[in-house]
């Protein structure tokens, strides 16, 4: 079964240059019980998407599904299929933790949930915080309990839109181990996240998105598999690459990373910096990673 279906989606909004496309013709089925993951740098369109998705826009042109129901007119059906975790923080300050989710189970006509709500807690790390007012509490505790938020009226899907942006490694590490037990049990996952290397651990299908357009669309596996065999990657302390080198680097301040398909490019690199005296530190050879493929991906959309 279909969770999620976007058909032909198209998004426009009016600016003073005239009509801007955000969204243009997006299609692809989400199955139930998929991790999938929607990447895409910053104004591809992924939030959009999300937006419309939750009933928060309208497309100009498609249709999406939810579990079946049509998002625009069927919105409380396709709705209530729905666990949203939105980028932004937004609660309200007047009241505790608990009490901001038996609020939210309301919303959902949903009584006499405490056990759930009692589970959410101790899953997120939020049960000594329970009576806490949502004022008192940090960033990172309040993106925990906006998880808690989407997820109290056990929807079948949850959207996670950028969930760990900006929040502590132990907050990553809880959040993926509830989240992916979920998934287990069957719940469907759609995560657009900026860090790659989630992406790549958790998902199992992948769609990117470049200037509101679908421009990859497969298994992480497969995605993989397409990119570049190895990478070499060294250090270097201020010294000039060869230009024919640095058309090519990915560099991170002192950290360059070349694609390499065989040992023999590998060698040639490796000559290449030592005519032109580079002084190499830390070198090593490594698989290509799903950053490798995003940023190849991204690369020929450019061209």
């Amino acid at each position: 079964m279909r969770a999620i279906s976007f058909q032909s989606v198209s998004k426009t909004f009016a600016s003073p240059k005239g009509r801007v496309s955000a969204l243009s013709d997006v299609s692809f089925d989400i199955e139930a019980g998929e991790f999938f993951g929607l990447l895409g740098p910053n104004g591809a369109g992924k939030t959009t998407l999300i937006s419309i998705l939750a009933g928060l826009a309208h497309a100009s042109a498609g249709r999406i599904e939810v579990m079946g129901k049509e998002v625009h007119t069927d919105f409380a059906a396709a709705r209530s299929q729905l666990g949203v975790v939105p980028q932004e923080l937004v609660f309200d300050p007047f009241f505790n933790v608990r009490e901001t989710l038996k609020i939210q189970s309301g919303y959902f006509g949903i009584k006499r949930n405490d056990a759930w709500i009692d589970e959410l807690l101790h899953s997120l790390g939020l049960t000594d915080k329970a009576n806490a007012n949502m004022r008192q509490l940090s960033g990172g505790m309040k993106r925990r309990v906006m998880v808690a938020q989407a997820l109290v009226h056990k929807p079948p899907v949850i959207v996670l839109d950028e969930p760990t942006a900006g929040v502590d490694v132990e907050l990553r590490q809880t959040l993926w181990q509830f989240i992916a037990k979920l998934n287990r049990q069957g719940h469907t996952v759609l995560l657009t996240t900026h860090y790659l290397e989630e992406a790549e651990a958790l998902c199992g299908r992948i769609a990117m998105l470049k200037q509101g357009r679908v421009v990859a669309l497969d298994s992480t596996s497969a995605l993989l598999k397409a990119a570049s065999s190895n990478v070499l990657r060294f250090k270097v302390n201020g010294d000039v690459l060869p230009p024919v080198l640095a058309d090519k680097a990915r560099i991170t301040g002192r950290i360059v990373q070349l694609p390499a398909h065989n040992a023999l490019e590998i060698e040639q690199y490796l000559a290449l910096l030592r005519e032109a005296g580079v002084h190499t530190e830390d070198v090593e050879i490594r698989k290509a990673d799903l950053e490798d493929v995003f940023l190849d991906v991204m690369a020929e959309v450019r061209s």
